[in-house]
């Protein structure tokens, strides 16, 4: 009697779904920009303000496994909006577009009579690549497009159903100047190194995040007050611009914030476990809207999740890295495979050290990555940090359940050898299935400015 209980409010769940995408419902998604899961109240992290993503999510459903396709910004927009992986898109590296034969999202929403339009950080890059009805920011890929959000909604006379994607800047580099935070006052992640620097642009990291949290407040407001009841989603691109972060399959890295909210639709203050990667987001609004999965991408539909937070999604969520594309900073491509309990990471090329903006580029360490390296000369702890930071195993494995931040690296243990041997399999044909070539896409030893800096001084 249980289970037939359950069949049929899943049943009943996903025929009020149906009946309600009859009506081509409005929908916005709002992606922020470099923001690790972690990094925000809702996820246990009581240091951060952001009290509009809490006020959103008592509306609606929180996500606690939600993973992207990539750590770095054109790959993982690009499966966004495409469905596919990174490897079948073409958008491998970052500064990459998917390939021009491949079907966009706008497409698909333009078949079913949508309007679909996209405001700041959406695509990476040229946003007419995809096909949006209207696109706009300020200022290139990296600059945010609020204001234009709100004067879109505020002037909108259209009777098409709406497909609204809102991209802000926050919290990407360069971070405010001004803290809204006390340093001192602040608990640093494990793989972090303690210094003043590091405090400082971790109270401007918060400072971005909660700066962002407003801006939601804004669009979120503006939607219900324009919008007829829409299903409105809150997401991240990938993790944060720290060491083991973004441009890294750690969790860190590629496990991201994730709330819908759908008044009527979900469940106010509800939870789900599902495993759910950012592929699935197109073929799961394109579900909401009346339409069908393509049989051709590798995302599928968690509509039916949003009614019903018990069921089950994914078993497995993949993961790649592939450098930095044409700006030839971060060589270092990365697989990964993750289970709810393990998680499997392959470095294709671990003779290479692993360097990434964060300590190649003037800014992108904002200020403190010189104090890792002077603590590392005299904290045990620093050095060894600074060491698995460059140098990395080729395969490495994490009990999550343990082990959740991911620093004890269990690849060698003969207990796990099974474990190792299985995941190791698993990826590898999932590689092959994607047409992976494992390309290096990056100049291992860095753009010219740093190899001429090199020869210079040694």
């Amino acid at each position: 009697m249980k289970n037939f209980s359950q069949y049929l409010s899943v049943f009943v769940s996903v025929l009020c779904l149906s009946a309600h995408a009859a009506e081509r419902p409005d929908m916005v998604v709002f992606i922020t920009d470099d923001q690790s899961q972690v990094d925000a109240s809702l996820y246990g992290n009581a240091q951060v303000r952001t009290p509009n993503l809490e006020r959103l999510a008592n509306e609606g459903m929180t996500f606690s496994h939600a993973f992207v396709a990539s750590p770095a910004c054109a790959p993982s927009r690009a499966a966004l909006l495409t469905g596919l992986m990174p490897a079948r898109n073409g958008a491998e590296a970052n500064h990459m577009d998917p390939r021009p034969d491949i079907k966009k999202l706008p497409a698909y929403f333009h078949e079913l009579g949508y309007e679909v339009v996209a405001f700041g950080k959406v695509a990476h890059g040229d946003a007419g690549v995809y096909g949006f009805d209207q696109a706009a920011s300020e200022g290139w890929i990296w600059k945010g497009g609020i204001a234009y959000a709100v004067e879109y909604l505020q002037g909108r006379k259209s009777d098409k159903p709406l497909l609204m994607f809102v991209g802000t800047f926050e919290p990407h580099q360069p971070w405010p100047k001004i803290n809204g935070y006390n340093p001192d006052e602040l608990t640093l992640p494990d793989f972090h190194v303690d210094t003043q620097e590091t405090r400082a642009a971790r109270a401007q990291y918060y400072t971005a995040i909660t700066e962002a949290d407003r801006k939601l407040a804004v669009i979120h407001e503006l939607a219900r007050q324009k919008l007829n009841n829409p299903l409105f989603i809150f997401t991240s691109d990938h993790g944060g611009q720290w060491p083991f972060g973004k441009w890294n399959l750690y969790d860190y890295g590629i496990r991201v914030p994730f709330v819908a909210s759908w008044p009527g639709m979900i469940e106010p203050g509800s939870q789900s476990e599902a495993m759910i990667s950012w592929v699935d987001l197109l073929p799961t609004l394109l579900e909401v809207a009346g339409g069908e999965t393509p049989d051709n991408i590798d995302g599928r539909s968690f509509a039916s999740v949003l009614k019903n937070p018990q069921l089950a999604h994914r078993q497995r969520i993949f993961s790649s890295h592939s450098g930095d594309g044409g700006l030839k900073v971060n060589a270092y491509p990365i697989r990964s495979v993750r289970d709810r309990d393990w998680k499997y990471i392959l470095n294709l090329y671990p003779e290479l050290e692993h360097h990434t903006h964060v300590d190649r580029e003037p800014n992108g360490g904002a200020g403190y990555w010189d104090s890792w390296d002077a603590a590392a000369n005299t904290d045990a702890n620093a050095a060894t940090l600074m060491q698995r930071y460059h140098h990395r195993a080729a395969e490495e494995l994490y009990d999550l359940q343990n082990d959740p931040q991911e620093q004890h690296n269990l690849a060698s243990d003969p207990v796990h050898a099974y474990r190792l041997l299985a995941m190791r399999a698993e990826l590898e044909i999932w590689m092959t299935e994607q047409g992976d070539q494992r390309k290096l896409y990056e100049d291992p030893e860095g753009p010219w400015y740093v190899k001429l800096l090199v020869r210079l001084l040694f």
